[in-house]
């Protein structure tokens, strides 16, 4: 536990560092805490703040920096968000375009990017597995197309290999037997109901039908996307700049997007605006790096994550607001879109 001159100063060096990016030394911060303390004082509590790893010296500077711990204790114990001091110019509903939900998607990535300086991430919404129509086209013996529309007009096609030939009128006898019976339910409950209703089928259809109902799932499934805007940001902030090294690791892990959708999964699980710190979320494993993300909804429902990633040495308190005020719009836009 910290006193509160330790607390003070501590919130002090951690403000200091982020503004201007350089060690924070005993004069500067008795001018920044606005304490009238002696530099023989700061340097003993500065001594203490080392020792429980809050801060740390770097190199040879007489100055010292936060550590991620350091950090962390002062984004959950001291920062004070108001919102009203932060209010951004063109953060407006109608940037969104409501009316087409994929572009609300780019467009809020793009506005998380310009806002912060950093890299805007937003997660797609999760699709619906519901199919209003599906057809099946014969390429070649045992190959086929399956075309899946969902009820958003969103069209899937996927290639499927069959044990048994089928000809096109099976085909077509195949696509309107689904469309008549299943078209509007969810793909897995129709896999279900297929299990049941199988013996009523004569059974090289059904065994079409349920090749068909896999790889719709699959399709379906595979739509989950992250769509990032802002990578080139990184190439500005000091804190990168010098290693070229890894540098290249943070942009393979935008490239690969599998870690950053796991991030953004579990951060939709969670309320409000989450915090990870350097390593912390363990899921994308960078010390560099923090990330600020809030989940969004669709007429109440979570249906994704949004955030900023960028470094350490953030300003954490605007990040907050442009994520959560971000959050907040694209929620409303896609809850207008439907």
């Amino acid at each position: 536990m910290l006193d509160d001159r330790a607390r003070l100063l501590l919130k002090a060096l951690v403000e200091r560092y982020i503004a201007d990016g350089q060690p924070v030394g005993s004069r500067t911060l008795s001018k920044a805490s606005g304490l009238e303390l002696s530099p023989a004082t700061i340097r003993n509590v500065m001594s203490d703040l080392e020792e429980l790893g809050l801060i740390v010296s770097p190199h040879t500077s007489a100055g010292r920096i936060p550590t991620a711990r350091g950090y962390r204790l002062f984004v959950d114990t001291m920062l004070t968000t108001q919102r009203e001091r932060f209010a951004p110019t063109g953060l407006t509903a109608p940037h969104l375009a409501p009316d087409q939900p994929q572009k609300v998607i780019s467009n809020a990535a793009h506005m998380l990017s310009s806002l912060s300086q950093f890299v805007g991430v937003v997660m797609a919404p999760r699709r619906t597995s519901v199919f209003k129509h599906i057809e099946f086209l014969r390429l070649s013996e045992k190959r086929f197309l399956v075309i899946i529309v969902s009820p958003d007009g969103d069209v899937q096609n996927r290639v499927i290999f069959t044990e048994a030939d089928y000809t096109q009128s099976q085909l077509v006898e195949a696509a309107n037997f689904l469309n008549s019976h299943y078209a509007g339910m969810a793909i897995e409950e129709v896999r279900e109901r297929l299990k049941n209703e199988v013996e009523a089928l004569r059974g090289e259809i059904a065994s079409l039908m349920q090749a068909a109902v896999k790889v719709s799932t699959e399709a379906i499934e595979s739509r989950d996307e992250v769509v990032i805007s802002g990578e080139r940001n990184l190439l500005a902030v000091s804190d990168f700049s010098g290693d070229m090294g890894n540098l290249r690791k943070l942009f393979d892990l935008f490239e690969q997007k599998a870690q950053l959708m796991r991030l953004l999964d579990v951060s939709s699980r969670a309320e409000g605006v989450r915090i990870y710190i350097g390593g912390e979320s363990q899921v994308i494993p960078y010390q560099e790096l923090s990330v600020v993300t809030a989940p969004y909804e669709v007429d109440g429902q979570v249906v994704g994550t949004l955030g900023v990633i960028g470094p350490m040495r953030m300003p954490y308190e605007k990040m907050i607001q442009i994520v959560d005020i971000t959050s907040k719009l694209v929620s409303s836009a896609l809850s207008h879109s439907k």
